[in-house]
């Protein structure tokens, strides 16, 4: 796959970024092979932060076989990412399996919000700005995800923002800009719903269920 295509699909990669690395990142290590080395490290990651009472427990999982279930359920039409994973063979492995789920609804999700942003004319590194904003990040140039860009290229992103009224002169949300966030994540929101579907009501209570004393572990140790 050329770097043109990994960039149109990942989206908010820099312009140049992922030319720097593909295809030549396949000569030291197969695409197979990274895939099969982020399974382990994640899950390996995930057992240890989890620790072995919950990572054995039935509520993992069951809520692994619920999240699979949903993960494997939408539709992928116009999901570039999300049909990429779901090419993917679903691990055994409980802890793994609710690793690889959860990141398929994950990339379905990331799917519907870049589909939300095209629809608003953000690109890709706006994005990044717009993320920073409505996280607290100020100056949003700071937001690890694009403070090493070149100063002029972030600068020209910042002035189009305020061309387009989207922040202000200081650099920080005008309301225009806010309701602009808002109805973005709205949007992907919306569009992040249909795996879920595939679960009748009573077990997507009981995958909330499930969910929290993993989720609160993860929450504790810092992992967000």
């Amino acid at each position: 796959m050329p770097a043109q295509v990994v960039h149109a699909a990942f989206y908010s990669f820099a312009e140049g970024e992922a030319a720097r690395h593909i295809p030549s990142a396949w000569e030291k290590i197969p695409p197979e092979a990274s895939v099969a080395a982020r399974e382990r490290g994640s899950a390996a990651s995930l057992r240890r932060i989890l620790g072995d009472e919950l990572a054995t427990s039935a509520g993992l999982g069951r809520a692994a076989d619920l999240v699979t279930k949903a993960a494997t359920s939408a539709p992928t039409n116009g999901r570039v990412m999300y049909a990429g994973m779901r090419t993917l063979a679903v691990p055994s492995d409980p802890v793994a399996r609710l690793w690889h789920s959860a990141t398929m609804l994950r990339e379905h999700r990331g799917d519907g919000h870049v589909a939300a942003l095209v629809g608003a004319g953000i690109g890709g590194t706006e994005a990044h700005v717009i993320s920073a904003l409505a996280h607290g990040i100020y100056p949003a140039e700071s937001f690890g995800r694009i403070h090493h860009l070149p100063e002029q290229r972030l600068a020209a992103v910042m002035d189009g923002l305020r061309e387009r009224g989207l922040i202000d002169a200081d650099g920080r949300f005008t309301d225009a800009g806010r309701e602009t966030q808002q109805r973005i994540e709205a949007l992907t929101d919306e569009l992040a719903t249909p795996p879920y579907d595939a679960l009748t009501p009573g077990e997507l209570d009981e995958l909330i269920a499930a969910l929290e004393p993993l989720t609160a572990t993860l929450v504790a140790a810092g992992s967000q």
